[in-house]
Parts: structure tokens; sequence; C-alpha cells
């Protein structure tokens, strides 16, 4: 099986960090996932993913000091594998695990997706707890050099120790018996250590030796570009930024980031924009609230990982989505260019405008997205010199018809080149046929 036809789209769905930070329930699940089956699975939003510490007791209960609390109590088998804390997954008691969470996205017509970190716990280490299908214990294949700065669960594990690829077999084999179909494993996609390619590469194997589609996301980024070829071989979706928030700033250093992978977008392998922060944020963080990008930057970022083809994960609590934003995550034209379009490049790009073309895999529409970078609102016009070295010829547009997607205006397509009234921080996407 190739991992490739695990994500022939970039994937679409939802992710409880956003919102909820490391204290996520199973009701809260199950909220979030009955709002996208009711509301959004038919616009193409399929994945319900738990993130981070979803097996720490107590996780969130010293927010106030701690967001990782150092050496807290976490739940594993009796091989070295971390369960769900049944304090806030109830289903998983009795060794259950994600299973019956699991069934019911999927009978919901939704896909199942958790967190994990590179590595193997401490407490296995510590305690020399067994590893399934071998005689070796956690203690011989974990790395006391190898943590993550930022959280405390884990050891890395040393790749050549023998025991090392049976632990990440069991792990996946594990998952793959619960129903996952989409794990998003963290400290590793930036290579922080020196075991993270080859931990990457595990991973990769032990999912196929699964027999199971498990799409692998890999975090956090900046992903390396001179890495592109290995994240291409092993993973699906690897993030091109670090925790991505919402802050324009950060959405305006993304044309940068997008620009570097434009050439490493391809089926089956996505480079990873991060979450959108939209709608109500920030609950588990003790401060919930609206998303701090305006409007028109929330039409911004659509577009931007829209005609770039990034992954779609939401970070709000669904169940409080506000009509505009709905409509935002439910424009078909535009969510269109996710799974229907190809060859996306950035034409241009300075510090007031930026702009981006791609075209429509099935009726040879071309797509024109253009961004105001500035602080004012102001006419945007691609230079006609980067409009003929990206193959924009105007002459080719005489006749045409442009339909703005957030819109729906149909305007003449030569009047887009000649300029367009575009707000500050915002965008227009046009459809040309």
């Amino acid at each position: 099986m190739n991992k490739n036809q695990f994500a022939p789209t970039p994937p679409m769905g939802w992710n409880s960090y956003d919102y909820y930070d490391t204290a996520v329930t199973e009701e809260q699940v199950k909220a979030n996932a009955g709002f996208m089956a009711a509301h959004l699975k038919e616009y193409g939003w399929e994945y319900i993913v738990v993130d981070i510490q979803w097996y720490a007791r107590g996780a969130g209960s010293r927010r106030e000091s701690w967001q990782y609390i150092p050496f807290g109590e976490v739940v594993t088998d009796e091989y070295s594998r971390l369960l769900p804390c049944p304090e806030r997954f109830p289903s998983a008691e009795g060794g259950k695990g994600f299973g019956p969470l699991a069934d019911y996205v999927h009978s919901l017509g939704l896909k199942f997706g958790i967190h994990i970190m590179r590595g193997i716990p401490r407490i296995a280490a510590h305690l020399h707890t067994p590893l399934l299908g071998t005689d070796k214990t956690a203690d011989e294949i974990a790395d006391p050099a190898s943590t993550c700065f930022w959280n405390p669960d884990m050891y890395g594990v040393r790749p050549d120790a023998p025991g090392a690829q049976e632990y990440y077999d069991s792990l996946m084999a594990l998952y793959a018996g619960w129903g996952v179909d989409f794990i998003k494993c963290d400290d590793i996609c930036r290579q922080d250590a020196a075991s993270a390619r080859a931990e990457t590469e595990m991973l990769h194997r032990a999912i196929l030796k699964t027999g199971r589609p498990i799409v692998l996301s890999l975090s956090p980024g900046p992903a390396r570009i001179d890495q592109a070829w290995m994240y291409e071989k092993t993973a699906n979706m690897w993030r091109i930024t670090d925790d991505f928030w919402d802050d324009w700033a950060l959405l305006k250093d993304m044309f940068a980031r997008c620009e570097l992978w434009q050439n490493h977008v391809s089926e089956g392998c996505w480079p990873d924009c991060d979450m959108l922060p939209l709608g109500k944020i920030g609950g588990g963080f003790g401060a919930e609230r609206t998303t701090r990008l305006t409007p028109d930057e929330q039409v911004t970022m659509m577009t931007l990982w829209c005609v770039f083809r990034s992954p779609l994960m939401l970070g709000a609590e669904l169940t409080r989505l506000d009509a505009d934003t709905l409509r935002l995550l439910r424009n078909r034209d535009v969510l269109r260019l996710v799974t229907h379009s190809a060859g996306a490049r950035q034409i241009v790009r300075n510090d007031s405008l930026a702009a981006w073309i791609s075209r429509d895999t099935e009726n040879g529409a071309q797509y024109f997205a253009l961004f105001n970078l500035s602080d004012e609102a102001g006419t945007v016009r691609v230079p006609a010199e980067d409009l003929a070295d990206a193959g924009v010829l105007p002459e080719e547009w005489e006749g045409k018809t442009a339909r703005e997607l957030w819109t729906g205006e149909e305007i003449p397509a030569p009047s887009v080149l000649a300029g367009i009234e575009i707000p500050a921080h915002g965008a227009k996407l046009c459809r040309v046929c």
C-alpha cells in the first residue's frame, strides 16, 4: 500500500488544540463531531483529531504554572504504550482505548485522528516495562538525552537499538486496532532531535505494516526545505511554520513560507500552513476569545490556504461558530481549489501585494488570487512584466469572464488585470473561464 493514497487531497477537519489545549474530553469531542457531521461534512470537512495529552491525568489543572505538568501522571498499558485517560474519555475504560470513540466518529461518516509525541513514555523507561513483539524493555530503546524541550512526557527512541522498530510497530498496530485514520506526530518535523528523521522513517514503516491507510502529519515547523524529499517519502503532511495563531504578522509571513514550498505540493504530500484560528478559540488556555483576525484577514487566510492547497484544520469550538464563519467554511467554489486545482505558484510578492495563479484540473479554468498586504485599502494590480513572466497574457483574457468566488460578482476578465479595489489585508479570488 502506497502512503500517497492515504490523502489524495489535502485533509480537512477539526483539531481540539486551539480551543481546548491539553484538556479536551470525550463529550466535547463528540459534540464537535456531531456539529461537523450536521453542518460541514457535505463540504468536505471530515477529520476529528484529539490533540495533545489525551493520556495525561490532571491535564490543564495547573494551567497558571504549566501547560504540560512536569512528570505528571500518564496512563499506559503493559507494553509501554500510552492510553486515553479514563477520567476524560470514559469509553476507554477496560483497555478499550480510543476504539469506542473512533467507532462513534465513524458512525457519523467522519474520520478519527489523534496527536502523539515522538518517542516512548519516560515512565515506561523508568519502570523497564516490556515492548510487545520483543524481549526488550523500554529502557533499552529510550534515549534519555533526547527530550522535547517544551513537553516532558517522552524520551526519544534510539533508532539502532534492538526493539526500537518493534515498539513503533506495536504502537501503530494498537492505533490501527482502535480505528485511527490520522496521526499528528509532534516534536519531529523540524528535527530538533538528532533521531527525528530516523524516527519519522520508523513511524512510516510501522504505519505501512498495519495495512490501514493512516495519514501521517508531522509537527511542529518550520519544516526543513533541504529535507523535502524525506517528508514526501514518509509523511502526508508536514508543518511549514511553528504554531500559527490569529495574528496578521504571522499571516503575512505565510506568503514567503508558501512560496518556499510551492513546488513540493503533490498528491498525498501536503506542506501544512497549520490550523485555522477562526471563531471561538483559546478556551482551554484560560481566556476564550473570538479570533483576532479581521473578516478581511480571514478571507485572506482561507484564500491562501486553498490556492496553495494546504490541509485545512479548524481550531474553533465548532458548536459556537457564527453564521459569517460558517459561510467562510462552506464556500464550495473556494473549497474546490483544495480538491480540484494544481500548479499553484506565487507570481509576485512585495510588502504591499501578492498574487497567485493556479488552474482547475477538470474544466481548465484559471484561478487568479490577489492580496492586499498593505495597511490601507487600495487598487491591487500586478505589474505587466510579472504577468508576462507567469504566462498570463491579457490578450488571452479578452472576452472572458472572471467570477470573484467570495462574492459571486462577475466582471470582465481584463479588468481584473487592470486592477481591483481590495480592503486592507484583504483578498480577491477569481475564476477565469
